[in-house]
């Protein structure tokens, strides 16, 4: 099978280190979309923490108002000790947000290097864009 256009030969032999690079590359790719779609969810969730916070301000200091421990279990709390929860939960999403952020540049750094690396060896042989 040639998956090359018709008449061009690959003249590049592709060695073992070659070949460690480009599947570094792939499976770096994919930790990166995993990472970029985590990243999404924490700052949605960043989002709808500053909403509420926003909301639960309004209220009434002795009120007390459901807090979500997890997804079927709630417990009341006083809104001032919500408030303080709230902004605990927000510096909580922001430094798991900055590691998210921090890694995703950690890869980026990689991935141009592997692509330097892969595409002054192969040229236009190789295609690492998506």
């Amino acid at each position: 099978m040639e998956l090359l256009p018709e008449g061009q030969q690959n003249q590049i032999e592709v060695l073992f280190d070659d070949q460690m690079k480009i599947n570094e590359f792939s499976k770096l790719i994919q930790r990166k979309d995993t990472l970029q779609a985590q990243l999404k969810k924490e700052q949605q969730e960043k989002e709808f923490l500053e909403d509420v916070s926003l909301e639960i301000e309004l209220l009434d200091e002795d009120e007390l108002v459901n807090y979500r421990l997890t997804k079927t279990a709630f417990v009341k709390m006083k809104q001032s000790k919500l408030v303080e929860k709230l902004e605990e939960d927000g510096e909580a999403l922001d430094f798991i947000i900055r590691d998210l952020d921090q890694q995703l540049d950690d890869i980026e750094d990689r991935l141009g290097e592997l692509k330097k690396d892969l595409y002054t060896k192969f040229g236009d042989n190789i295609n690492l864009e998506r």
